[in-house]
C-alpha cells in the first residue's frame, strides 16, 4: 500500500497569506496532496507540482455565459461534505445517515469526487462508511473519539475508498498509519508546525520501507583478476555512516558494500557515492526488483540499506563508469556459494562483525555481510525457476 500525506490548507487555516505559507512549507517537506478551497486550485499550481484537492461540489453545470474552467484551475479531486451533511451545517439525510443516499455527493459532478466527514457522533461514522461507497477518496476528522471511529472505518470499508484520517501531528499520522495493522491509506494534516509537517513525511516514508534479514557470510577466495569496467553510484542523498549498496554478481546473493562516507588519509570523503562493482552486478532497489549496474543513471532510484538491515531510497544523480584493477570476492552463506567484482582500492569497504574492512584488506576466513535469498530473478523479477549463476 502507497501510504499518503494530504496537508489541509482551506479558509479555516485564515487568510491566503497564511495558506500559502503552509502549502509552501507542504511543498518543501513532500506532501502528496493539498486540500483547499476551489477558488485557491490555480495559485497552489502556481507554487509548486502537487496534487490539489478542492472542498465544494460541481452541481451547477457551465452555462453559455460561464467560461470553462482551465486545466490549472480543474482540482485533481473534488471534496464535497464542507458546509453541509459533511461537518454537520446540513442534518444528515433520513432517519439512519448508514442507509440513507448520501446526496452530498449525489451534487457532485466530477468523476474522482469524495467525502469529508467529521465524527461527531456513531451517527456521522455510519454516515462516512455510507459515504465510502460512492466516493474515490473519503475524509474523515475524529472530533471526541478518533482511534476507535478509525478502526471500525478501516474495518468495515475495506479496499472500497481512499481512506484519509485527519491528524495534526506526526505521531497521530504514526498512530493512524498502524491502526489495525493495516492503516488509513493517507492522513489529513493540519499544523502549520514545520517540524510536524516534514516528520509526518518522513512517517509517510518509514511506513512503507522493508527490513532485510542481512546475514554473515564467509570469504572463501579472493583474486587480483585485472582490470574491468566499474560503477560509482553517486546518489542525490547524503549516506549515513553504516549505510550503504546491495551489490553482487548473483541476485540471489549480494554483498553490503559501504558508501565512502570515511575519510582517509588520501581521499577525501564522497558521502554520496558508493563504488559498486562491475558493469554486470546487481544492485537491489527499492522495489524489491534487482537492476545492473550498467542501467543506473540519472533519476533511477537504488535501496539504500545499513548494516540492521533498516532500508531506504535514493535517487541516482550520477553513474561513473571507468576501467579499474579489480578483485574477484567469493563468499559461502548458508551453503551457497556467491561472488562479486569490487575495485582494488583502500576505499573501498565492506561489513564484517568488527565493523567497516577496506577490501584490500579482506582475507579468506573473514566474515562479510550480505543479503541472500532461495530465488532467481528474470529481468530483476524474482521467479520459481532453475538458474546457474557460476
Amino acid at each position: 500500500m502507497t501510504r499518503a500525506v494530504w496537508l489541509k490548507a482551506d479558509d479555516e487555516v485564515g487568510d491566503w497569506e497564511a495558506r500559502r505559507k503552509r502549502i509552501t512549507t507542504g511543498l518543501e517537506a513532500g506532501v502528496d496532496w493539498v486540500l483547499v478551497e476551489k477558488e485557491d486550485v490555480q495559485r497552489v499550481r502556481e507554487l509548486g507540482t502537487v496534487n490539489v484537492a478542492a472542498l465544494g461540489t460541481d452541481s451547477a453545470p457551465v452555462t453559455d455565459s460561464e467560461v470553462e474552467p482551465t486545466e490549472d484551475e480543474r482540482p485533481d479531486a473534488l471534496i464535497a461534505g464542507k458546509n453541509s451533511e459533511g461537518d454537520g451545517t446540513l442534518d444528515l439525510p433520513g432517519e439512519h445517515s448508514g442507509s440513507a443516499d448520501i446526496s452530498l455527493l449525489q451534487r457532485a459532478d466530477d468523476p474522482t469526487n469524495g467525502a469529508f466527514v467529521r465524527i461527531h457522533s456513531e451517527e456521522y461514522e455510519s454516515f462516512a462508511e455510507t459515504a465510502a461507497e460512492h466516493a474515490e477518496y473519503t475524509l474523515v476528522i475524529g472530533e471526541d473519539w478518533t482511534i476507535i471511529p478509525l478502526e471500525n472505518l478501516i474495518a468495515r470499508i475495506g479496499e472500497e475508498t481512499t481512506l484519509i484520517a485527519g491528524v495534526q501531528t506526526a505521531d497521530e499520522a504514526q498512530t493512524a498509519f498502524e491502526t489495525l495493522e493495516q492503516g488509513a491509506d493517507g492522513v489529513l494534516l493540519d499544523t502549520d508546525d514545520p517540524d510536524e509537517i516534514r516528520q509526518t513525511v518522513e512517517v509517510r516514508d518509514a511506513i512503507g520501507r522493508e527490513t532485510l534479514d542481512l546475514k554473515s557470510a564467509s570469504v572463501t577466495d579472493i583474486e587480483q583478476i585485472g582490470s574491468a569496467d566499474r560503477v560509482c553510484v553517486d546518489t542525490g542523498s547524503l549516506f549515513e555512516h553504516e549505510e550503504g549498496l546491495l551489490v553482487g554478481s548473483m541476485s540471489r546473493g549480494l554483498f553490503f558494500v559501504h558508501a565512502e562516507t570515511a575519510d582517509s588519509p588520501y581521499v577525501a570523503s564522497r558521502p554520496f557515492r558508493v563504488n559498486a562493482g562491475a558493469v554486470h552486478a546487481y544492485a537491489r532497489t527499492p522495489d524489491g526488483t534487482t537492476k545492473y549496474l550498467s542501467e543506473l543513471g540519472s533519476g533511477d532510484t537504488v535501496q539504500i540499506v545499513d548494516t540492521e538491515g533498516n532500508t531506504r531510497e535514493a535517487v541516482v544523480g550520477r553513474a561513473k563508469i571507468e576501467r579499474r584493477p579489480m578483485f574477484r570476492i567469493q563468499a559461502e552463506v548458508e551453503g551457497d556459494v556467491i561472488e562479486t567484482l569490487l575495485q582494488n582500492a583502500e576505499t573501498i569497504k565492506v561489513a564484517t562483525p568488527d565493523g567497516r574492512k577496506s577490501v584490500t584488506d579482506l582475507d579468506a576466513g573473514d566474515e562479510v555481510l550480505v543479503y541472500h535469498e532461495d530465488t532467481a530473478r528474470h529481468f530483476g523479477e524474482a521467479v520459481e525457476e532453475t538458474i546457474i549463476e557460476k
